[in-house]
């Protein structure tokens, strides 16, 4: 139970720290760039309680950990954004997607930085600390790879909307609808069925693992952690 609750504790705040400045992000770019939509509703905030998902911040998160997935995966309250009132919708649709994965990336090298700091903090406390910010360089990681996946509503998808020509995004954004179930589906259930058959099969390590274990590697690196 002690172990439990220990691992818990090391990712729990790096997990609301991750989501709540990426949502809020969304929320501020589009604000500057003229929908202030979400800043009406309080979501331009660093206020976890306003962008937390109980199911897919604390729960889906938690489950993963006790059935030990290889990879960590959580989501919040979506940022409303009226697009048709920023400035230039197509273009500034891209900026928006991309202020969430950018934050991400960014955290990830601020935490990355923060290690050889973390160092300094004697005993259990400083290993604690140490592993609260090794886990929000991975966590940040995954969550800017996983949420450029081009598919909507992931801000990858916002950004192909956006660059792709019109016909070709009109199409692309028309899959917005069934975003969700084809992501349910990529990472459940084809597994499972895969499992079913004695296939070891999960696109996601391949898509998510590798790109994060390249910017990994690139930030470790860069930040004297390797």
């Amino acid at each position: 139970m002690a172990d439990t609750l220990l691992t818990i504790s090391v990712w729990v705040l790096p997990v609301v720290i991750a989501i709540t400045l990426h949502e809020a992000a969304h929320g501020f770019v589009a604000w500057r760039l003229g929908d202030d939509t979400a800043k009406r509703l309080g979501r331009v905030t660093f206020n976890p309680l306003k962008h937390v998902d109980p199911l897919g911040t604390f729960v889906l998160p938690g489950l993963l950990l006790l059935l030990q997935s290889p990879f960590l995966f959580g989501y919040a309250k979506p940022v409303p954004v009226n697009f048709g009132a920023l400035r230039n919708p197509r273009r500034d649709m891209v900026w928006v997607a991309l202020a969430g994965p950018g934050t991400n990336l960014t955290l990830a090298v601020i935490s990355a930085l923060l290690i050889h700091v973390a160092v300094l903090i004697p005993g259990v406390t400083g290993a604690w600390v140490q592993q609260n910010l090794f886990n929000s360089l991975l966590i940040n990681l995954v969550l800017a790879v996983f949420n450029m996946l081009p598919l909507p509503p992931l801000d990858g998808g916002r950004v192909a909307v956006g660059l792709l020509p019109r016909e070709l995004a009109m199409r692309l954004a028309r899959v917005e609808r069934y975003g969700l179930l084809i992501l349910i589906g990529l990472i459940f259930i084809l597994p499972m069925i895969a499992g079913q058959l004695g296939i070891k099969f999960n696109l996601l390590v391949w898509v998510i693992g590798i790109p994060v274990e390249l910017l990994f590697q690139i930030i470790a690196t860069l930040t004297g952690l390797a």
